[in-house]
């Protein structure tokens, strides 16, 4: 078996400890002077460029004219899925559209601060959203669901898919499955830079869009990086992480089983195991040979390389309250809290995006639809945002209404503030200049 890096925590100093948080990501300026000249080209050549990157990067044969999936592409998806797989598309999407009606705000809210002057707010959708689905190191209409159904449930009018095309210039047919079901029917045969590129600036097939949303590869979010000015890059999710946690309570073959979950997502994925019970470690050590031997090649290399590598392995803490001192410090996309008794460790850790509780909650059911939404911040971005979210898709505006009954003390309290500031417009607009333009008796 290879070497699994392992870290006891009690052994390290402040500077090994810290080596311990970094991400794959965490570090762009190499990707983003790549990005670059890929944003320059579309930005200037439109279709011209993301044809030839589709040929260049992506390596797919995409035709001139066929940048958009057509309506006869769509139902063609349809035929190709097998059923097993549209029922649980279908039962994914069900799960998450209950989720995020219940996470939707009201329209719009007032309350009487004082009599006769009101204040709330009012949420409208943003008028054009981009979807970011990944393709790289696999087919995802699991992000396809994610990002899809807030994005209608808020009723954003103009959605639209970006996705990497598949060699024969092909979009994945469950995709398209997921994502008519979802409710969007504009999908871009376009992924990695050129695409943020693309759905910033608009080219001749691909709309311009407000804001973009979605996981990606390095590449991609050195471009939402790059273009932050010109469209609105949406929460920082990118390559997968995750941290397993796990107490004395459960056996260590079922936390190293869960450890795989998203170290297969690819070798710039980040995955840890954290006990203080050394018995879980060498359970989980003597178990993965077991659980490599049920995978892929492919899933093997990605997780072997993330688990013997700088950005995964297993931690072993000298106490319980240093591991909820690490995952807290981690901050990671999705944790999973592995004990007979879960609750008794939630409140406990207060930096994660996604926490998922006791041994039936695998990372794999969050992923393909319990409800919440599995795009999540990484590169400890949990400490300042959550996860993707109906309002994500909706904007908020002040709502404010002052009536003549209420006027008086709200213009004396603003006529001395102003004054105090040295704002001489603010002072006159409620002083008796106001008063004198106001129509008698209104």
């Amino acid at each position: 078996m290879p070497e699994i890096s392992f870290h006891d925590l009690s052994k390290l100093d402040a500077a090994g400890r810290e080596a311990l948080l970094r991400r794959s990501e965490t570090d762009l300026s190499g990707f983003v002077e790549k990005v670059r000249p890929i944003i320059e080209a579309v930005r200037t050549e439109g279709d011209a460029a993301l044809l030839r990157f589709a040929r260049d990067l992506d390596k797919a044969d995409v035709k001139p004219g066929a940048l958009k999936v057509t309506e006869a592409e769509f139902d063609r998806a349809f035929t190709l899925v097998e059923e097993e797989v549209k029922e649980a598309i279908r039962f994914g999407i069900d799960n998450i559209r209950r989720f995020h009606e219940e996470q939707k705000p009201e329209a719009m809210w007032m309350k009487e601060m004082r009599p006769g002057a009101y204040a709330g707010d009012r949420f409208t959708p943003i008028r054009s959203v981009a979807l970011y689905v990944p393709r790289g190191k696999g087919a995802f209409p699991s992000v396809t669901m994610m990002t899809s159904v807030p994005a209608v449930v808020a009723g954003v009018p103009d959605l639209a898919i970006v996705t990497p095309p598949a060699p024969d210039g092909s979009v994945d047919a469950a995709t398209l499955v997921a994502a008519r079901i979802a409710g969007v029917e504009t999908v871009y045969k376009v992924g990695g830079a050129q695409a943020v590129a693309a759905v910033a600036y608009g080219t001749e097939t691909v709309r311009k869009a407000l804001k973009i949303v979605g996981p990606g590869s390095p590449w991609v979010v050195a471009a939402k990086r790059l273009l932050g000015g010109v469209i609105d890059p949406g929460l920082p999710a990118g390559p997968s992480e995750a941290v397993i946690f796990a107490d004395e309570t459960v056996h260590g073959g079922l936390a190293a089983l869960d450890l795989l979950i998203e170290a297969e997502h690819g070798p710039d994925s980040s995955a840890y195991l954290v006990t203080h019970s050394r018995r879980v470690v060498e359970e989980a050590l003597a178990a993965l040979p077991e659980h490599w031997a049920r995978m892929t090649e492919q899933r093997v290399a990605f997780s072997t390389a993330v688990l013997t590598g700088a950005y995964g392995g297993i931690v072993l803490t000298p106490s319980l309250e240093e591991s909820y001192r690490f995952v807290n410090d981690y901050a990671p996309e999705h944790l999973e809290i592995l004990s007979t008794d879960p609750f008794a460790h939630l409140g406990h850790i207060t930096e994660a995006a996604e926490i998922l509780m006791g041994p039936h909650t695998p990372v794999a059911i969050g992923n393909f639809g319990l409800g919440p939404n599995a795009v999540l911040p990484t590169s400890r971005w949990a400490r300042t945002c959550g996860p993707l979210s109906v309002t994500d898709f909706v904007k908020r505006s002040s709502i404010g209404y002052v009536t003549k009954s209420a006027y008086a003390p709200f213009a004396k309290a603003a006529w001395t503030l102003a004054r105090y500031e040295g704002f001489s417009s603010h002072e006159h607009a409620v002083s008796e200049v106001r008063n004198a333009y106001l129509p008698k008796g209104a």
